[in-house]
């Protein structure tokens, strides 16, 4: 009965793959083929901010059905060609109303001020600055345009930084939920919300500094962009907030005006005839850098908290992940590219399992071994596990506002059986074997004896963290444990600690990069990115694998087999089956 239902399931997937997925992609490649649609000749491109953007561009390519289809990295890369393309004559920005991450906006900054030193002017257009946790870092961005606008019904409320925590304690108390966790160390705040009803004193002190680097960080820049002077903005800013009117009169933007004024104000600046194009219009018919010269820099990404294994069934958009498996692969496929003299290794990731770090690690060891230098760019966050795959590479460069560090480690489990038994659930264990066996049930308590070998081994991996981070760093091991502990450090923070080695994005990596590997800097190099992105049929295939067979039995009764393309894209389908991929984790993520 199970293998019918599987069957017919199998059968409907294959239905809705082939009768409506593969034609609406079919008839997109053949529409895509059969014209090539040009750029206008005076282009001023539209950068909508408004959806939210992701670090890296995903390799699957459903990505768009779940989330942004932009990325940090390709509008630095589109900002680059847009600013030495003469049929690009300036760039409208659409702000978010809330935050974003504060070392997103760092480097959207530097590629606007990278595109106005071309001589081309961006104007950024503003619907409002919501009163949220880092909306201090859209403003940032905006600041950075050569004029900031805003509609005249919204508000400037960004006064300040902000950031929440949930604290679950009283709640787990007050329903018998017993959380039993082991920390290192007092840093390591995550542990916190599940133990805690109120911030401790090391969460409240570490959590405060980065905020006020974050505050501070954003503050200079807005000032030195708009010509002001630090003291002067943050009186300005604090005493908010304003009307549209008010944040003009207070020299904090330069018009209000609707959207539509300010695309006819880019649109004039931008010389006759000149028209709007969508920024991933742009990207999508330009594509990323590919570069020229015989040698070349690879660029491996990797976004989202790090997990062992393969990137199997990505679906239709979803979160991303750095898998221990890919991600290694994609190192190791550089090294063996004879044309690639240094790695730029992108990481945006606040941790995960140690066992997956290591793995990745092991591979950026690899490639320094092979004599390919490797030079980490960070985005968002390295924070954890993230600095963790990190600390060996031979310089890192973070951007002033990445969270970094958190060198520690925490784990345990929640006992529900009390909780669980207020309702007539009745929770039960059963185990052979050692007296570990079962040290993680929900059904009790860590006995004396399985707490202090759980305890031995969150030392042990604190103790590989620190040494790993000792060793790339070339600090001493007691160094690092008194900066460690768990503490989260901006990259501003960061540098004097020796953590980091210079502030900037991915263009510095780059440059970086090909310093190391003894490329002069005026020779040009091609780009390689690993891993690379999956065909649509790839994904078709990892999405839908277990119902292969069933899809080529409705292919074969559409006829569709007695064409050579539909027989190779099948041999395809054929060669991608799906592959497969606790308590112990490294990941620690404020959250804005």
């Amino acid at each position: 009965m199970k293998q019918f239902f599987l069957t017919v399931l199998g059968v409907f997937t294959g239905l809705i793959l082939f009768l409506v997925v593969i034609p609406v992609v079919l008839v997109t490649v053949a529409v895509a083929g059969s014209s090539k649609p040009t750029l206008p000749a005076a282009s001023v491109l539209e950068l909508d901010l408004r959806e939210g953007i992701s670090d890296q561009p995903s390799t699957n390519p459903f990505s768009a059905f779940g989330g942004s289809s932009l990325s940090v990295t390709e509008v630095v890369d589109g900002l680059a060609q847009a600013g030495a393309d003469p049929s690009v004559k300036a760039l409208l920005i659409r702000l978010p109303e809330s935050g974003m991450t504060p070392a997103t906006a760092d480097e959207l900054r530097q590629a606007v001020l990278r595109f106005r030193a071309t001589d081309k002017p961006v104007i950024a257009h503003s619907q409002g600055f919501a009163p949220s946790g880092a909306v201090m870092s859209t403003y940032m961005v905006g600041a950075a345009a050569s004029e900031l606008w805003m509609q005249n019904t919204a508000g400037f409320q960004a006064t300040g930084f902000s950031a929440d925590s949930l604290f679950l304690g009283r709640a787990f108390q007050k329903y018998g939920v017993k959380p039993e966790f082991e920390q290192r160390y007092e840093y390591k705040n995550a542990v916190n919300e599940y133990t805690q009803s109120d911030y401790t004193g090391p969460h409240r002190e570490a959590m405060t500094a980065w905020m006020t680097a974050l505050y501070d960080n954003a503050l200079g820049y807005v000032a030195k962009d708009r010509k002001t002077t630090l003291e002067a903005l943050r009186t300005t800013i604090e005493a908010g907030p304003y009307t549209a009117e008010q944040a003009l009169a207070n020299k904090l933007i330069d018009k209000v005006g609707q959207v539509e004024e300010a695309e006819a104000a880019v649109k004039t600046r931008a010389g006759k005839g000149a028209e709007i194009v969508e920024f991933d219009r742009y990207v999508s018919e330009k594509g990323a850098r590919t570069g020229s010269g015989r040698n070349a820099i690879a660029i491996v990404g990797g976004e989202g908290a790090i997990v062992t294994g393969r990137g199997g069934n990505g679906g239709f958009g979803g979160g991303s992940s750095i898998h221990s498996d890919d991600t290694a692969e994609a190192i190791y496929d550089a090294i063996a590219d004879k044309s690639v003299k240094a790695i730029v290794f992108r990481v945006s990731s606040p941790g995960g399992s140690p066992e997956a770090s290591e793995q990745i690690l092991a591979a950026v060891k690899a490639a320094r071994a092979a004599g390919k230098p490797v030079v980490v760019s960070m985005g968002a966050y390295a924070a954890s596990g993230g600095y963790w795959i990190s600390s060996q590479a031979d310089w890192i460069v973070a951007q002033p506002s990445t969270l970094t560090g958190s060198i520690g480690v925490f784990g345990g489990k929640f006992v529900l059986a009390d909780a669980l038994g207020r309702f007539g659930v009745d929770m039960r264990e059963l185990s052979v074997g050692g007296q570990y066996a079962d040290a993680f049930s929900p059904t009790q308590s860590f006995t004396p004896a399985q707490r202090a070998a759980f305890a031995g081994q969150m030392d042990r991996i604190y103790d590989d963290f620190v040494t790993r981070v000792s060793i790339g760093r070339k600090l001493p091991a007691e160094r690092v444990r008194e900066i460690a502990k768990g503490r989260v450090w901006t990259g501003s923070q960061a540098l004097p600690l020796g953590l980091v080695d210079q502030l900037g994005g991915l263009t510095e990596a780059v440059a970086k990069a090909k310093e190391l590997a003894k490329i002069p800097a005026n020779e040009s190099v091609r780009f390689r990115h690993f891993p690379k992105p999956k065909s649509t049929w790839e994904a078709i295939s990892e999405m839908f694998g277990v119902q292969t067979e069933a899809a080529k039995a409705l292919v074969m009764l559409g006829g569709v087999m007695a064409d050579p393309q539909a027989q190779t894209i099948m041999r395809r389908i054929d060669s991608d089956r799906m592959r497969s991929q606790g308590a112990v984790v490294l990941a620690d993520q404020p959250t804005f």
